[in-house]
């Protein structure tokens, strides 16, 4: 069954001026999520699974505290974005950038250790025994939001790899010289979000904050609005309905342009993950498959589900 609410206008924003952005603190970020991964695998159908991207994302914490560390984007770079409306991390140099193929290689070294399927397994091993032209591809293709529906499992340990790099970058930056580039696009790196969470913070109460899917920045997004197309007409909300009438995940959905986002209620769970809880929730992914939306939020532990 589904719960369908009409989004409150009246809850547009929250508080006066919020913050545009919450820039990662990755080694924290990483360690939480994978404390989260680990609760959300305990009686669920996912727990494998579920409990392998715990593995890993502690060893995204390792790598964000170990490796050396990025070169910040330089302050004329910052200025120029600024005045451009442009995100300051170029994620094609990024890309290019040799710390970001050590990134990789110590990901493949730290995650072997790591209990995982057969086929995960071949993944790794081809991964970190693969060309530089082969890494590029699989690296390129994260960094472009278009990993194909037919490799996720040499794309997931890139998109690990992406993460721990990206967010370190963003953490070197100013949240204060940012600026909003558009509905939807991170203003950090451009990236897209894989959800949304409406937070409980003091001072940012009720405030609505999408998730990079790459560089983990956070950054205000109004409450009714699709974080696709733009659109403030046609949104509603869909949940499964769990008999309580408190779901704490929910679909975004726009008629619009025809997508959904997941948006995640940290107001009734501060432990909401933007990432591991869009894992943890697969059943709204199931119910949401068989209506007329498509889904919109970028996950890279999603593709192939």
């Amino acid at each position: 069954m589904t719960q369908v609410a009409e989004p409150d206008p009246g809850m547009i924003g929250g508080v006066p001026t919020p913050p545009l952005a919450i820039l990662p603190r990755p080694e924290r970020l990483f360690g939480q999520r994978a404390a989260r991964f680990d609760v959300l695998a305990e009686g669920s159908n996912l727990g494998p699974y579920l409990r392998f991207l715990a593995d890993l994302a502690r060893v995204q914490a390792r790598l964000a505290a170990d490796l050396p560390a990025p070169t910040p984007v330089p302050s004329d770079r910052v200025a120029l974005a600024r005045a451009s409306r442009m995100p300051p991390i170029d994620r094609h140099d990024a890309g290019a950038e040799p710390l970001l193929d050590d990134t990789l290689s110590a990901l493949c070294r730290e995650a072997a250790g790591i209990e995982m399927p057969a086929a995960a397994r071949l993944a790794l091993d081809a991964v970190a025994a693969a060309t530089p032209d082969d890494r590029r591809w699989l690296l390129g293709n994260v960094l472009d939001d278009a990993i194909p529906v037919d490799s996720p499992a040499p794309h997931l340990f890139a998109a690990a790899a992406v993460q721990v790099h990206l967010a370190r970058i963003a953490a070197t930056l100013d949240a204060r010289q940012l600026v909003p580039i558009r509905t939807g696009v991170c203003p950090a790196c451009g990236g897209r979000p894989a959800s949304s969470v409406v937070t409980g913070v003091q001072g940012a109460e009720g405030t609505r904050y999408a998730a990079c899917s790459c560089c983990q920045t956070l950054w205000n997004e109004v409450r009714v609005k699709c974080l696709c197309c733009g659109s403030t007409k046609g949104i509603g909300l869909q949940s499964v309905d769990d008999g309580t009438g408190e779901a704490t995940v929910r679909a975004e959905t726009c008629d619009e342009c025809g997508s959904w986002v997941k948006q995640m209620l940290q107001t009734k769970n501060p432990a909401l993950d933007p990432v591991a809880d869009d894992v943890g929730t697969l059943g709204l992914d199931a119910l949401m498959r068989g209506g007329t939306w498509r889904r919109g939020g970028v996950n890279p532990f999603l593709i192939g589900y």
